[in-house]
């Protein structure tokens, strides 16, 4: 059991917290596998060269984590009062969601198990 007054452990609890501006996706329809491809190839990159690798990636993934890391960005000024041309993408990772189960006929009256899998993405910007 916690010690000290409610008011005062949710005083510590919030000091504790991550002030770094962040971005995050929740439920997109994209595998966590395939986000992961986009994400390792961004990650420790500075925004700008990130938003091009973003831009020119074929993956479907790309086009959603670029509006993510845009929104990541626009936090970073308007809530943080930081410049764009000095953030970097410190974390990204993409964490397993729930999975859409859907019905694909067979032959001879079988059924097999589709599984259309989500995923949680986060994008966290810090300054150099």
């Amino acid at each position: 059991m916690a010690k000290g007054h409610r008011s005062q452990i949710k005083r510590e609890r919030n000091a504790q917290k991550d002030t770094r501006p962040s971005a995050k996706l929740s439920y997109a329809r994209v595998s966590v596998q395939k986000a992961c491809f986009v994400l390792d190839a961004i990650r420790g990159k500075d925004v700008k060269t990130a938003l091009a690798i973003l831009a020119y990636s074929p993956r479907y993934a790309s086009s959603i984590i670029e509006k993510l890391l845009k929104s990541a960005i626009a936090n970073a000024e308007n809530n943080n009062g930081l410049d764009a041309e000095n953030l970097y993408i410190a974390e990204c990772y993409a964490n397993k969601g729930p999975t859409m189960k859907r019905v694909r006929p067979r032959a001879q009256g079988r059924a097999y198990r589709i599984e259309k899998r989500m995923s949680h993405i986060t994008i966290v910007l810090d300054e150099r």
